[in-house]
């Protein structure tokens, strides 16, 4: 078993999840993953989102693309259709950047520890106070960010989450183990909230691309650019926190420095 452990390959595990295996070579890495428990759990928890991706996203993409007559009308059908293609794409990334470390040494740890945990923590503790979530409303956003870009020594804005249905209710500066860390809370029109978690990350890791865990309840999609790392967490589903981290990633990206 020890050997058959050892061929299997990144490329072997992308290729059983895609159905692209060979009958006889799907037997040896099921029995491989028979072993590896981790790595049989992930597969699983992927083709879940993966489901849940294609099922909210598909239908708006098969639609058939037409030149709008009305263009204030057609505006929410073309961010559908851009939110939904956006998000399919990202499907081979979360694939890929899962994956590895599975047949090495547990890469994402340093990131697990000092950003999704406490993100997650963070995310749990302040979303749920109805008196205090915040420290800064959004009424005073412009000394929120002055604040925080102060204390973390970055330039660090609130995201406009707006376009994604998400009203901005304010933010806090928060201690994260050694380093200093900045929340930004949100609030959907059901009442749900949803939190940006953004800190400087220590060490060499890093990875543009989204990572997605599972903290209890919470779903967490998060990457590390340069010296930060950001975490987007939420209870809302997996299909809708990625359209979500798109739209972080792409506001976020220009601010971010070196430390």
């Amino acid at each position: 078993m020890s050997k058959q452990a050892k061929a299997v390959s990144d490329h072997d595990l992308h290729a059983y999840v895609d159905g692209e295996l060979s009958e006889k070579r799907r037997v040896e890495v099921e029995a491989w993953l028979a072993s590896h428990p981790e790595a049989a759990a992930r597969i699983r928890d992927y083709r879940v989102l993966q489901k849940r991706l294609h099922t909210r996203f598909d239908p708006v993409l098969a639609e058939p693309v037409e030149l709008p007559v009305d263009i204030g009308c057609s505006r929410g059908l073309m961010l559908a259709r851009v939110a939904g293609f956006a998000a399919l794409m990202l499907v081979s990334a979360l694939v890929g950047w899962t994956m590895k470390g599975w047949n090495g040494a547990p890469t994402l740890s340093p990131a697990l520890a000092d950003l999704v945990q406490p993100a997650a923590f963070a995310h749990q503790v302040y979303s749920t106070d109805t008196r205090y979530p915040v420290e800064i409303p959004a009424l005073k956003q412009a000394s929120l960010n002055r604040w925080v870009s102060q204390r973390m020594h970055t330039a660090l804005r609130a995201p406009d989450l707006s376009v994604q249905g998400l009203q901005f209710i304010g933010g806090r500066l928060l201690p994260s183990t050694n380093r200093m860390a900045a929340q930004f809370m949100y609030e959907d029109g059901q009442g749900q909230r949803l939190t940006v978690y953004v800190r400087r990350i220590a060490g060499e890791q890093r990875f543009t691309d989204f990572q997605y865990r599972e903290q209890g309840d919470l779903h967490v999609f998060y990457w590390i650019d340069k010296a930060m790392g950001y975490a987007v967490v939420g209870e809302q589903s997996a299909a809708r926190l990625i359209a979500v981290a798109n739209a972080v990633h792409n506001s976020v990206k220009p601010i971010a420095g070196p430390e």
